[in-house]
């Protein structure tokens, strides 16, 4: 347990406070003669006169000022020995000490003392004291905690997470996959350490960068990497840790934030999904006071406003740009939009290159293998890939990852954890026609994705599988190749037709479906693949925001509605009769594939292509084969 002083002093003090109490108690009453001025009897004051008068007394103390008396006496009764008794002694009594002088007893006055008033001034004043501190220092150290009492009035106060110089463990060796976005992030990095390099030619480092990209692709670990290069003050927060329910405190935040930077300028401040508070104005209802919108115009006002902010570097990161507030986007305020999108084949090597360090790989492993085999995939992705190949192989107790771990890892990756396969039956059966519908289709349409793999164990939601490598880093997709996947998508539903007839196709193909309605959709009214012409019909946006284009007209009339339902209705018709076409022709195909299939219940790409082609031609597909 790790030992902490604050802990130490809020144990100490209640103990210290008991302590003195008891010690007060038992002690502090007692005055440093205490031991003269006791008696184990009293005695009466007319009983002392009456022992004086027979010369009994033999010695007499005052005390508290003549009111209290301690007598030493001869007490008859015990035998002529000495006793010493308390005598309580009258307000008004000149006539002892005369007394006192003709009987020639020995009498002392003893001073009253102030001790037990300085004990009592102690005893009241010290709990108090201890009190207070000991609140002090429990308030102080709940402060930092959230929800603690110390947070009652630092609503205002900046959440950013401060480092002095941010060592996270991350440098730019540790980031691969996006070299383009290093190297413009580098740039700021070296303005940091060596600004006269860019002022000496005029040049002027931008005052914010915004990285760009889909979830999973290293945007934030690119700001870490920035943050462990620079070796300057690196100030992250997240865009959500602005707005709370109380108006006002999302700007006060702000403020704040931007003059702690100033104070240690230059420095790196980092905002991770600025999306949360950069959003559109005006998008709400009654617009105006928004506590939102105050936040996004304070930050605004401070990025670029009349002060200026030399030295202070902002980084945003968001998958959402679409969603920015345009003021927010200018130069001057985000000089720089660096998109980091998915890696291509090169980049996926890179980040399996970094993230394979850890990992113990058989060594038929070929990390370019499995770079082929992820388009698409972020570093993310990879990533997770690795490790669940990993967990595979200490699951099945063996020394290192080999192929059949990755295969497994990429299928757990993509469509979920590995199901049991069905028995033999009816069901087992339509579900292997359906499949090798859609794998068929994929193996004679020239266009079309050629198949990897074909299965039957059930994955996610999914009973069977059928895999296709997609080609690498296609950014465009021609009509014919769009054609060729609907036909691909509707392969399953033709088949159960095929073999089992129209009253016994099944709900197998509910998303095939949806895919194929989107994709002809869009061919219609976005790419203008049809016959109503070159026209876009419906324009790429994202949710509508709440009171934003409420008011906008509609794209297109009636006429042209039904049109487009009309084209969409052809195009999937006329695909899906070629499909059906198709699944007739190769009936006895079909057959033999269900049966190696459900007899082996996965068949690879290769064997399946081998045993099509013994019945038909299947075509030369030009694959895309980048240079790594």
């Amino acid at each position: 347990m790790k030992f902490s002083w604050r802990v130490l002093v809020l144990w100490t003090l209640p103990a210290l406070v008991i302590g003195f109490f008891f010690w007060q108690g038992a002690f502090a009453n007692t005055p440093a003669d205490m031991g003269k001025n006791a008696a184990s009897t009293r005695m009466t004051y007319g009983r002392f006169l009456e022992y004086l008068d027979n010369n009994r007394v033999t010695m007499v103390d005052l005390y508290e000022g003549g009111r209290t008396a301690i007598v030493e006496a001869v007490d008859p009764q015990l035998e002529g020995r000495i006793q010493r008794v308390r005598v309580d002694l009258p307000v008004n009594a000149p006539e002892l000490i005369t007394k006192l002088k003709d009987k020639n007893v020995s009498f002392d006055a003893h001073p009253a003392r102030n001790d037990g008033a300085i004990w009592g001034l102690l005893g009241n004043l010290i709990f108090p004291i201890l009190l207070i501190t000991g609140l002090f220092l429990l308030f102080r150290r709940s402060s930092n905690l959230p929800g603690g009492p110390g947070q009652a009035m630092n609503f205002g106060k900046s959440r950013a997470r401060f480092q002095m110089e941010a060592k996270t463990g991350v440098m730019f060796d540790d980031v691969a996959g996006i070299e383009e976005a290093k190297e413009e992030l580098g740039e700021v990095v070296t303005f940091l350490k060596q600004p006269e390099k860019f002022t000496a030619v005029g040049a002027r480092i931008p005052k914010g960068v915004l990285l760009v990209g889909p979830p999973g692709t290293g945007k934030t670990l690119l700001a870490k990497a920035i943050a462990g290069e620079a070796g300057v003050p690196f100030f992250s927060i997240s865009g959500s840790e602005f707005v709370e329910m109380f108006v006002g405190v999302g700007a006060s935040r702000v403020r704040d934030l931007f003059k702690k930077a100033k104070d240690n300028a230059p420095c790196i401040i980092f905002i991770d999904e600025i999306d949360a508070v950069g959003r559109q104005r005006g998008a709400g209802i009654g617009g105006g006071n928004d506590e939102r919108e105050q936040t996004l115009n304070q930050l605004l006002t401070e990025m670029d406003g009349f002060e200026g902010n030399t030295g202070i570097i902002i980084i945003a990161a968001t998958n959402r740009p679409d969603v920015l507030d345009a003021a927010l986007l200018r130069p001057g305020r985000f000089d720089r939009q660096v998109i980091v999108d998915a890696p291509d084949i090169k980049g996926r090597l890179e980040i399996l290159e970094v993230h394979a360090r850890n990992k113990k790989l058989d060594p038929s492993v070929s990390l370019d293998a499995i770079a082929r085999r992820t388009p698409g995939f972020t570093g993310a992705d990879l990533a997770n890939l690795l490790n669940e190949a990993a967990i595979l192989t200490a699951r099945r107790r063996k020394e290192g990852i080999t192929l059949t771990e990755i295969d497994d890892a990429v299928d757990r990756v993509v469509a979920g954890m590995e199901g049991t396969p069905l028995v033999d039956s009816k069901s087992k059966r339509l579900i292997a026609y359906h499949e090798v519908g859609h794998a068929l289709v994929g193996t004679l349409v020239k266009d079309h994705d050629p198949v990897q793999k074909v299965t039957l164990i059930p994955r996610g939601q999914a009973q069977g599988l059928t895999w296709f490598t997609p080609s690498e880093d296609q950014g465009l997709i021609s009509r014919s190749q769009l054609k060729a996947r609907i036909s691909g998508a509707l392969g399953g539903r033709a088949a159960e037709q095929v073999i089992f007839g129209r009253d016994e196709i099944t709900t197998g193909a509910g998303n095939d479906l949806q895919q194929v309605t989107g994709m002809a959709r869009q061919m219609v009214t976005r790419f203008g693949m049809s016959d109503l012409g070159p026209v876009s019909l419906e324009s790429q946006q994202g949710e509508v925001f709440l009171g934003r284009d409420w008011t906008t007209r509609s794209e297109y009339s009636e006429s042209i509605a039904a049109r487009i339902d009309s084209q969409v209705r052809e195009i999937v018709e006329e695909q899906y009769q070629a499909t059906l076409q198709m699944m007739r022709d190769h009936r006895s195909l079909m057959d033999r594939l269900v049966d190696l299939l459900i007899e082996k219940e996965t068949i690879d790409g290769d064997e399946f292509r081998q045993i099509v082609s013994e019945y038909a031609e299947v075509p030369e597909k030009a694959q895309y084969v980048p240079s790594l």
